[in-house]
């Protein structure tokens, strides 16, 4: 299957050309890379057109006027690869906390599952080893206080890095979806789960960046616990809907 690639960007500006050669590196003949820039200070944007004279066709490159929100750049990336024919898209961040190499492992799983998730949480992921134990555990209670409330069978529901069937993308309320930050990947695993599609995690590193300043902050931590409460009232007529069993992938 052609695997299409979502990377949102805001002012990464050193991570970008390198993320591109280790995707384009990987050996998948069917890869293409969709970069979704919201007018980076530092250029970012700028140098995602010039990688179209390496990489060709393959490259695309979304500029946008301004900082609007991960979830809106995700979304229009997913409209796009869509009506570009994606069979499968993949979300990850462009700071490598995401290692392109399970790309191969996250598609393969595809086959018999409607979305696949790369996990810090199920056995054998783990988060950066030089993140202190404070860091790790608003991390840790972060997922586990939106897993309880919405009551998902899925251990990483803040992660970013997952892939998505065609189908599985056509089949939920896209339309329907609010959130920014974290709250985004919460969302979106429920409304998935809801729908009665099959979720798998896989185990990743999640390695800290080396290049460029971090996005996250407290206010969209705040944001995003308040967020839960909002999804949980907001789908709650999915809930009802809910297959009992999930959908059997054919």
């Amino acid at each position: 299957m052609n695997i299409f690639i979502v990377i949102p960007t805001y002012n990464e500006a050193e991570n970008i050309p390198l993320m591109a050669e280790s995707l384009f590196n990987l050996g998948l003949n069917e890869l293409h890379l969709l970069i979704v820039d919201d007018n980076s200070p530092d250029g970012t944007g700028a140098i995602a057109e010039s990688l179209k004279k390496i990489y060709g066709e393959k490259l695309h490159v979304l500029h946008r006027e301004g900082k609007q929100g991960l979830g809106t750049a995700y979304l229009e990336g997913f409209k796009i690869c869509l009506d570009q024919g994606a069979e499968a898209i993949v979300q990850m961040d462009a700071d490598f906390s995401h290692d392109p190499q399970k790309i191969i492992e996250l598609g393969a799983g595809l086959e018999r599952n409607h979305l696949m998730g790369g996990s810090r949480y199920v056995e054998g992921g783990s988060l950066d080893q030089g993140w202190a134990a404070w860091r790790k555990s608003l991390s840790s209670f972060g997922n586990f206080y939106a897993r309880v409330i919405l009551g998902m069978p899925v251990l990483d529901v803040t992660g970013g890095f997952r892939a998505w069937r065609r189908e599985t993308l056509l089949g939920i309320p896209l339309d329907r979806v609010k959130s920014q930050g974290y709250a985004f990947q919460v969302e979106m695993a429920y409304i998935t789960y809801l729908s009665g599609f099959t979720i798998k995690e896989i185990p990743i590193y999640f390695a800290d960046r080396e290049r460029g300043d971090s996005k996250m902050s407290l206010r969209i931590q705040i944001e995003a616990a308040r967020r839960v409460w909002a999804i949980l009232y907001e789908y709650r007529d999915l809930k009802r809907k809910r297959h009992k069993k999930y959908i059997q992938v054919p």
